[in-house]
Order: structure tokens, then C-alpha cells, then sequence
């Protein structure tokens, strides 16, 4: 629905089918499907339950691999994201933080760059802390372990490691999914900045409406196996579609509406 951009996406997917077989049945999850993202967009993905969109992410992350069809991610079949050198291409917020519960915040942060055996410990040490310091999180943290961090410290640490290597991509899943309000939005803000300052293209998954509104460029729906309308926030809520009229324009998506063009307080 948006005009069309021109030059080659970062993220191009064709003709995606999903199937995956339990207990002797088969349940397909994508069918035809079609989906691009470009230089510097923030796309959110939404859609229902078993929609496939955790698995859409893990498939351009090359974790898992489709029944048929095409996810190229920077010029690059994703299944070859594996290789050596690649990994450092895509950076990925997994919904839980998934940290290492038995190394500090640094060195989850660091993990990625010791995985390489590349570069010396102090640069690594070094290339860390700014990365910690990058998610708004002071030095003094650095030795703290999971157990000891609050919900919002997790995902800022999470997201910390998954820039380390300074990717030009970065996927989300779920970014603000068990934050209270006040973490949420601040943790949106650091998104924010971030997209703008680094320059990066982003791939979120969220099913809330305050962090879709507050973030997305470009919106892409899935359901009936597929895409079924992408645009911006506006232009996908004027497509008419039983999915999106439950989720955008029902009780919460009017109360989110509302709060997004509701006047900012008075000082």
C-alpha cells in the first residue's frame, strides 16, 4: 500500500511457505508468502496466534528454514547466515533476554566478539562497555549478574549484546513484553534513538499497540498464511480486514490511537 522504494531491500522474501509436522499431522504456517524490508525502516510484523511470526524472524535469522521459497538478508541466502563473518550482519532481541545466567553483564554483552577469537580480550572488554553505556546502563553494572537485574536491565543488556558486533539489522521479538509502562516507554525511547543515531534497519515483532505506534515506520500483517497488507500505521488500519479490525480498532487500539495524538502535558 506504501509507494514503492526503490534499490535493493536489506531483507527480500518470496514466495515463503512454512510447514511443520505434529504428531503425524501436517500444519502450514506460511503459504506464499512475500514480505521486504529496506535501509532504515523500523517494521513492526503483527498478526494472531500460530501466525508464524517468532518463526518469520528465526527464518531470516537463518535458524530455522522454510519448506520452499527465498529469505535473502543483505544480498545473502539467510541459511548462510551461520558462516563465518556472517553473524555479525544481523543482530537478534529475543523476547526473555535469553542472557547467559551464569556470566555477568559484561560478559554476556562481550560474548559474541570472544566467540570470533579475534580481537584481544582488553578491546573486547572495552568494545563492551561501550555497548553497556550505549543502552543507558552505567559501568557500575558491568559485574552484576542476570539473576540480580530488573526486567528492563535484561532487555537493555539483551539489546546491548545484540549490537556488539555492530550489525546494520536488527530483529526483535517482543521488545517490551513484560516491562511495566514506565519500562516499556523508556525502553522505546532508547529504541528510538538508536534506530535514528546507528542508522539501523529494524524487524519487530510486538503484539502491543503503544510500542507499534511509538516506533513503526511500516507495518506488515500477517494472516491467512500470508501478508496481507503492509503501509504505514494508518494505511494498514484503513485495509479491511477481519484481523484488523479486532486488533487496531477495537477497545485497545482506540485507546492507543487516542494516547498517540493526545497533546503532550503542560509543564
Amino acid at each position: 500500500m506504501s509507494e514503492a522504494r526503490s534499490g535493493i531491500p536489506l531483507v527480500d522474501i518470496e514466495q515463503l511457505s512454512s510447514v511443520f509436522r505434529t504428531a503425524g499431522r501436517e500444519f502450514v504456517v506460511h503459504r506464499d508468502l512475500d514480505l521486504q524490508v529496506h535501509a532504515g525502516e523500523l517494521m513492526s510484523i503483527v498478526g494472531g496466534s500460530g501466525s508464524g511470526k517468532t518463526v518469520l524472524l528465526r527464518q531470516m535469522l537463518g535458524l530455522e528454514r522454510p519448506r520452499s521459497g527465498r529469505v535473502t538478508v543483505m544480498g545473502r541466502s539467510a541459511a548462510h547466515l551461520g558462516e563465518p563473518g556472517a553473524a555479525s550482519r544481523v543482530g537478534m532481541l529475543f523476547q526473555r533476554g535469553a542472557l547467559f545466567s551464569a556470566f555477568s553483564v559484561l560478559d554476556n554483552i562481550a560474548f559474541p566478539l570472544r566467540e570470533l577469537g579475534t580481537l584481544p580480550d582488553d578491546l573486547v572488554r572495552d568494545a563492551a562497555l561501550v555497548k553497556l553505556q550505549m543502552v543507558g546502563l552505567d559501568p557500575s553494572q558491568a559485574h552484576k549478574m542476570p539473576a540480580d537485574l530488573s526486567g528492563g536491565m535484561i532487555k537493555r543488556v539483551a539489546l546491548a549484546r545484540a549490537l556488539v558486533m555492530d550489525p546494520p539489522l536488527l530483529l526483535l521479538d517482543e521488545p517490551t513484553a513484560g516491562l511495566d509502562p514506565d519500562s516499556a516507554e523508556a525502553f522505546c525511547r532508547l529504541l528510538r534513538s538508536l534506530h535514528r543515531e546507528l542508522g539501523l534497519t529494524v524487524v519487530m515483532v510486538t503484539h502491543d499497540l503503544d510500542t507499534l505506534f511509538e516506533l513503526s515506520t511500516r507495518v506488515a500483517v500477517l494472516a491467512e498464511h500470508r501478508v496481507i497488507v503492509s503501509g504505514t500505521p494508518r494505511e494498514v488500519m484503513a485495509f479491511d480486514h477481519p484481523f484488523i479490525r479486532e486488533f487496531f480498532l477495537g477497545d485497545r487500539g482506540r485507546r492507543a490511537v487516542a494516547l498517540l495524538h493526545e497533546p503532550p502535558p503542560a509543564v
